[in-house]
């Protein structure tokens, strides 16, 4: 068998975890603090009141019950309400970055699964939502502690990162440029968040995947999936933004302001979003000759159930099973770029040779990543 494959993944999840109700105890405390402390602005016409959350509203709107975080203590400090330094961090600003430290975690197990060493690997591609540093590239920083040679960069696509940077790396392998990769999906997306804002401040959790993708020949991998073929698209729009970046070093009287954190109109991202996303993939699929009774399983964006439900729901002409569309968000919450290869990593192991999926992301840009595999 020729082409390329997926030969191994590896799931790096913090040690630490927030539950809805323990996120809105903390929040509710600020709110009503907020409140009584500017009454008479509010009373005056000049604030608006803070609303109060609960956990059953965040389960409704989202299907998330938890979130898996890098820090867990500053979020719950109604006198923080933002993350702070976590137990991975050094004292100084040269040490090694956090997200590098997650993606060596991830990377480990991607290895091994694959089972290959590091030294094999001759690109690198760290591929998130956000970075931690601008330069030296992390992914550099990762190809060196591996041992491996050859290049690395960072890119980002926002919520289709994990995808756009694996078809990138598969680019660069069928170009000759590369033979091994390891693609990296950190996401460490708690320190960008906006703890005292009702609709977004359960969105998030922390997390990094990472993925080899080598040569079909010569793969040794027990779980390896031959990718099949790769669609990507794009379309601006700024429905979803976060304009947390270099602007802020020139205005940093601006660092609490919420429209450069993370804003979303929810509505208008469904309305406009999920019907590119079915029609993607259906076209993908369609375009391989293929129907989606063909397609065993459906490892989709992890963004918000019922998207999740509603994408899957056209695509099948019926609801979905937990197996044909694996929701991991109510464990992990929104991890951006990295949710629908966590699903992949959960959610593959007990497909048979022949079987083939679809891996679906999907979000901020607009951007969709569609990749067809078959389970070698």
């Amino acid at each position: 068998m020729t082409g390329l494959a997926i030969s191994g993944t590896g799931l790096y999840t913090p040690k630490n975890a927030i539950s809805n109700e323990q996120l809105v105890d903390a929040y509710n405390e600020w709110a009503e603090k907020y409140n009584i402390e500017h009454a008479a602005e509010i009373e005056a016409g000049t604030l608006q009141t803070k609303p109060l959350s609960s956990a059953e509203f965040i389960e409704s709107v989202s299907g998330i019950k938890q979130r898996y975080l890098m820090d867990t203590k500053g979020p719950l400090d109604v006198n923080l309400m933002r993350p702070g330094l976590c137990d991975l961090a050094g004292p100084e600003l040269d040490d090694q970055p956090v997200m590098v430290k997650m993606m060596m975690a991830a990377a480990e197990k991607a290895l091994a699964e694959a089972g290959i060493d590091g030294s094999e690997i001759d690109l690198v591609i760290s591929s998130s939502s956000t970075s931690e540093r601008i330069t030296p590239a992390m992914s550099a920083e990762v190809l060196d502690l591996i041992g491996g040679t050859g290049f690395a960069f960072d890119m980002a696509s926002a919520c289709s990162s994990a995808t756009f940077g694996i078809s990138t790396a598969t680019d660069a392998i069928l170009s000759g440029m590369a033979t091994k990769a390891l693609v990296l999906t950190c996401e460490y997306l708690s320190p960008f968040m906006n703890y005292i804002d009702r609709d977004s401040h359960f969105i998030f959790g922390d997390a990094c995947v990472a993925m080899v993708i080598e040569k079909v020949e010569g793969c040794k991998s027990n779980n390896a999936f031959k990718i099949l073929s790769r669609k990507n698209f794009s379309k601006f729009s700024t429905n979803i933004s976060a304009h947390f970046g270099s602007r802020l070093m020139l205005e940093r009287d601006k660092i609490d302001d919420p429209r450069f954190r993370f804003l979303q109109n929810g509505r208008t991202v469904f309305k406009e979003l999920v019907p590119m996303v079915v029609k993607l993939v259906q076209d993908h699929i369609a375009s391989e000759g293929l129907t989606i009774d063909d397609v065993k399983r459906m490892w989709l964006h992890q963004a918000n159930i019922n998207m999740n439900q509603f994408a899957s729901r056209k695509l099948l002409g019926r609801d979905a099973t937990q197996l044909e569309a694996p929701i991991v968000l109510d464990e992990y919450a929104n991890t951006a770029g990295a949710g629908c290869m966590i699903a992949f990593d959960k959610y593959k192991r007990d497909l048979k040779s022949g079987d083939k999926g679809v891996i679906c992301s999907f979000g901020a840009g607009y951007s969709i990543g569609s990749i067809l595999v078959e389970k070698i």
